[in-house]
């Protein structure tokens, strides 16, 4: 009797099956044949698949839904089942041949993008956004961290600082070159989970990750505040519920001029219950070997970099379609010295006082539950993110004697979401959702007599604060409660129109740590708290002009709450600042699909009441609204593949910015351009992939990438001119079945360059610094799959 079930659920019955999405198709087979079927991934949801008509099991269904599309299926018993992506040889490729076929409708159709928070077909989505898949970033790109992020897509910019305590920027919306209780212009997602607030870009390295995704241009309706330039959201590989996997992979690398280095990272999936609980653990540890010599303490390749981190999932499916996925993330880096060089010194060299190493530490863990009735999903999330940065900078002046300042900052967010989104097949759909976030960043400082710390390079915050007398600090606090909301809405066929909005409440308040001037406390006070509330609407228009063309215009908005500003001699608040952004474009063919793909987007941006971090004359860092600016965008990319294997890439984008009307206290240059925007960044790339052997594979990639000139910040003394610079990168991997072996060659050319025009505020004044590129490295890598 307890077998007679499901002998009736596998019985052939007649069916009529529905084309077009998987999710609803098999939410129609669980109807008519009585059976369950789970399908937890909104990509293989959103897969097209045909009609299935005819007498037949719930098996033989799943088998022609199923049949060309990358998933399959696994019964759990005789009346339940689950939708998996079917597992394929990593880069299986025929012999090359004149030109691949043009690939069927479906896949441009299963191409979605989820950072809009309901999947939406990128063909059709009305603005601009890219997909790193995660089969693109290969070991080296995985401990290079944002850093192969930021050499893939023009469109993002950083400061180069080091890892850890780097700001990034997206499309030319960029503030500051320094580290303060500013939020960030950019928000950053580990899947559903905020990973910042007002801290610098943590860096987690990019091993076993599904696909990046980022979308340009401010996107306050869905993300609320933070997102001025746009958000990046990083997708791990969730854990295969169904198959035991894992891979080992590790490199060495020599570095022109410097120290070598090395590299190690594993990945275990374990299906704990199979089809029910599953469990995947990352792990890795990185040496980047120095390259930059000091001539005043004698010690060579000072700025050796240690990062080791991890990162761990477990999934939990707990029937009637609800999964439960619970994750853990945790990274350490480490710094000997800073990376910086003296501009008017031989190249790679420097001379400091004082050691000057840095520390991040970085932990996060979060907590999502999901659930997918046809067309209509759930998503809950809770996220707790703590961040702890540790700085010392020589404050030495000329001929003086040592001097140091340090700076620890500690970051504690707290984040909650609720989304219910709803999408049909011909492009309507809407989401509604709400979300709770509360943050605190106190940052510490100290300053004082350095001889002690000559050679001391470790990050050490007792050992420092009790060395050095404190300075003047800050705690700034926030609470926000938003509730937002999109629709979008089919007026005629291949015709999107799309509107929301998001209200946000928001409750500050900041105080001054270590007050040791008690004489400003009645003028102006050590403590400070308001309440701002924001509205922030967005519309955009998404039209099929042609069948692969796509023409769209889009109107969005984005602020940041304000604070507190503590300078060394004066306690005040700042105002929030305002972007809004309307952009318009075109979109033909997509990446990697076809013979030939196109997109190009222009923007004019207009920031109210600038927020930036940054210092005073004599290097005390502060925060201050330094006025309004707009910025007018450019950006197009280009895909062509002539011959079968053979990829070719052309991507750039051109900023102009400049900052209107300054506040009076704002010393300006003839230049007033945005700091850290460079007038022109672009990349032209190459791959080729081809199979050499019946179970051997080949792939070779070059790329060029080039920054234009830019500024290190506002005023005279920060006016320092950066950029232009050229890398130049090769590639070369082979795979054996479950071996790999990688060459990866950056800075072929050897280039010095300057990323950054900054190493100390301090000792600015007294000499220009330069922020070279790492010299010529080689690595070489291996890899084994089991």
């Amino acid at each position: 009797m307890a077998s007679a079930p499901a002998a009736g659920a596998t019985a052939a019955r007649s069916l009529d099956l529905p084309g077009g999405r998987l999710g609803d198709a098999v939410v129609a087979l669980g109807r008519q044949a009585g059976v369950s079927v789970g399908v937890s991934d909104p990509l293989l949801a959103g897969t097209r698949v045909p009609a299935v008509r005819g007498q037949m099991s719930p098996e033989q269904a799943l088998g022609r839904l199923l049949s060309g599309t990358p998933a399959s299926y696994v019964a759990l018993d005789g009346r339940t089942f689950r939708i998996v992506r079917r597992a394929a040889p990593r880069r299986a490729l025929p012999a090359p041949r004149p030109m691949s076929p043009p690939p069927q409708a479906a896949d441009e159709e299963a191409i979605v993008v989820t950072a809009t928070r309901r999947p939406i077909r990128l063909a059709s989505y009305a603005g601009g956004a890219d997909i790193v898949s995660g089969d693109r970033l290969g070991p080296a790109d995985g401990a290079r961290g944002t850093g192969a992020l930021v050499s893939l897509l023009p469109e993002l910019a950083a400061t180069y600082r080091g890892s850890g305590r780097d700001k990034l920027f997206i499309r030319g919306i960029a503030d500051s070159s320094f580290i303060g209780p500013t939020q960030a212009t950019a928000g950053q997602y580990l899947g559903d989970t905020r990973l910042n607030y007002n801290a610098p870009d943590p860096d987690l390295r990019l091993y076993d990750i599904d696909r990046v995704e980022i979308l340009q241009g401010p996107q306050g309706t869905l993300y609320g505040s933070g997102s001025l330039g746009g958000i990046i959201r990083i997708l791990p590989n969730r854990p295969d519920l169904d198959r035991a996997e894992g891979w080992l992979a590790g490199g060495a690398s020599a570095t022109w001029h410097g120290a070598p280095g090395a590299d190690a990272a594993g990945m275990a999936n374990l299906p704990l219950v199979p089809g029910r609980v599953g469990l995947r653990l990352t792990a890795y540890g990185i040496q980047d070997g120095g390259y930059i010599d000091d001539s005043t303490r004698d010690l060579d390749n000072v700025n050796r970099v240690r990062t080791i981190g991890g990162r761990g999932a477990l999934r939990v499916t707990a029937g009637d379609g609800w999964t439960i996925d619970l994750g853990a993330t945790g990274q350490r880096i480490r710094s000997r010295d800073s990376q910086y060089a003296d501009r008017d010194a031989p190249p790679l060299t420097r001379a400091s006082a004082v050691a000057q190493p840095f520390g991040s530490d970085f932990l996060l863990g979060d907590f999502t539950v999901s659930n997918e009735w046809g067309r209509l999903r759930f998503v809950t999330s809770l996220g707790a993110s703590h961040q702890r940065l540790s700085e010392r900078y020589d404050a030495t002046q000329a001929g003086g004697p040592p001097s140091a300042f340090a700076q620890q900052t500690r970051t504690t967010l707290l984040s909650a979401e609720s989304r219910l989104s709803w999408q049909d097949d011909n492009g309507s759909g809407w989401i509604i959702g709400t979300s709770l976030i509360s943050n605190r960043a106190e940052q510490r400082r100290q300053s004082g007599d350095g001889a002690f710390l000559a050679d001391f390079s470790r990050v050490d915050d007792d050992y420092i604060r009790a060395a050095l007398p404190a300075q003047t600090g800050v705690d700034n606090r926030i609470e926000e409660a938003t509730l937002f909301g999109e629709g979008s809405l089919a007026l005629l066929p291949g015709v999107i129109a799309t509107a929301g909005g998001r209200l946000t409440r928001s409750h500050l308040s900041g105080s001054a740590l270590d007050v040791f001037v008690p004489v400003l406390q009645p003028l102006t006070g050590t403590q400070a708290s308001r309440n701002e509330t924001a509205f922030l609407p967005s519309a955009a228009l998404s039209v099929e002009a042609a069948p692969r063309l796509h023409l769209f215009a889009r109107y969005q908005e984005s602020f940041r709450p304000g604070g507190l500003a503590v300078s060394e001699f004066a306690i005040r608040r700042f105002r929030n600042d305002h972007v809004s952004t309307i952009e318009a474009g075109l979109r033909y063919g997509l990446p990697g699909l076809r013979a030939f793909d196109l997109t190009a987007t222009a923007a004019y941006t207009l920031w109210h009441d600038i927020q930036a971090d940054t210092v005073t004359m004599n290097g005390f860092p502060t925060t201050a609204n330094i006025g309004n600016g707009r910025i007018y965008t450019f950006e197009m990319a280009l895909g062509w593949r002539p011959l079968r294997g053979l990829s070719l890439a052309v991507a750039g984008i051109a900023n102009d910015s400049r900052v209107t009307n300054p506040q009076p206290n704002i010393d300006m240059t003839s230049d007033s351009s945005l700091p850290n925007v460079a007038d022109f960044s672009g990349r032209i790339g190459a791959d080729y992939e081809t199979r050499i052997a019946p179970s051997l594979d080949l792939r070779l990639s070059a790329a060029a990438r080039y920054v234009g000139k830019s500024r290190l910040g506002i005023g005279p003394v920060l006016g320092e001119r950066q950029g232009d610079w050229l890398d130049v990168t090769l590639g070369a991997e082979i795979d054996r079945g479950r071996h790999a072996w990688f060459l990866d060659i950056t800075n072929l050319l050897d280039t010095a360059g300057n990323r950054f025009a900054l190493g100390s505020p301090f000792t600015l004044v007294d000499g220009r610094q330069v922020t070279p590129m790492r010299p010529r490295t080689i690595r070489l890598g291996w890899q084994l799959r089991f």
